[in-house]
């Protein structure tokens, strides 16, 4: 049987985490650069802990007027502490509720930029290696985070996105563009399910892109979430497609 995880991004001031949380796998919780503070991290652990949703650590650039979406000149050892910091930050949390931490997943511009930067990547592989090896990175399909996690040992989770156009060489389409975001929910789903089912996705220029589906990311942001993590969820059961967390090892 096929399986995908669901996933999506957590602790950031938005509404609707509590019903999210019922339709996804896993949750990535911000760490207070982006967005968050140790109360967020502490209440959305505790409430993933309830709901059986595995707990990732969600690490950002320190920009939080910009939500961490604007893309900022950082070297390789700077991408390394803050991303190491975010992780121990929410570690900590983690252990004091008595549950596990299960991945780690950067978050907007942090993200964008380590998929296609070498020095970046294999700076956050590292910090994830370094807090525990036996974490998962969530990173985009076929990105040099993908990349340089295998060559330290790291497992990954390929991630895909319902609602994100893709370029031809398999990236997102920048959210500065008018295309970027994928409104209409059955071109959502018709994606989403060529990309479980298929492994390939349509690029904006109508390119056949092949990719690994391993978690996909819904968004918590929009007006819509709680409608749309419903119906993906509910699309994919009914596909007899499994919704469950990467497993370790």
């Amino acid at each position: 049987m096929q399986q995908i995880d669901l996933n999506c991004d957590m602790g950031e001031g938005m509404p609707d985490d509590a019903i999210l949380m019922d339709y996804i796998t896993s949750a990535n919780v911000a760490c207070g650069f982006h967005a968050g503070d140790a109360n967020t991290m502490q209440q959305t652990v505790r409430l993933a802990l309830r709901k059986g949703v595995a707990i990732g650590a969600h690490p950002g650039l320190p920009d939080i007027p910009n939500f961490g979406r604007k893309e900022m000149a950082i070297s390789t050892s700077e991408a390394y502490q803050i991303t190491i910091d975010q992780i121990r930050a929410l570690h900590r949390i983690v252990k004091k509720t008595g549950a596990e931490l299960h991945h780690v997943k950067p978050h907007g511009a942090l993200y964008n930029m380590a998929a296609r930067d070498v020095g970046l990547a294999k700076a956050i592989a590292q910090a994830v290696y370094d807090v525990d090896a036996g974490l998962i990175l969530y990173a985009l399909a076929g990105s040099e985070m993908v990349k340089a996690a295998k060559e330290l040992g790291l497992k990954t989770a390929s991630e895909v996105f319902a609602d994100r156009t893709y370029q031809d060489d398999g990236s997102l389409t920048p959210r500065s563009q008018n295309n970027a975001l994928i409104t209409d929910e059955q071109k959502a789903i018709d994606q989403v399910l060529m990309m479980v089912k298929g492994q390939q996705v349509i690029s904006v220029n109508n390119k056949i892109i092949p990719l690994k589906a391993e978690t996909l990311c819904l968004h918590g942001d929009g007006v819509q979430a709680v409608d749309f993590a419903r119906l993906i969820n509910a699309k994919l059961k009914e596909q007899n497609i499994a919704i469950k967390a990467p497993q370790h090892g």
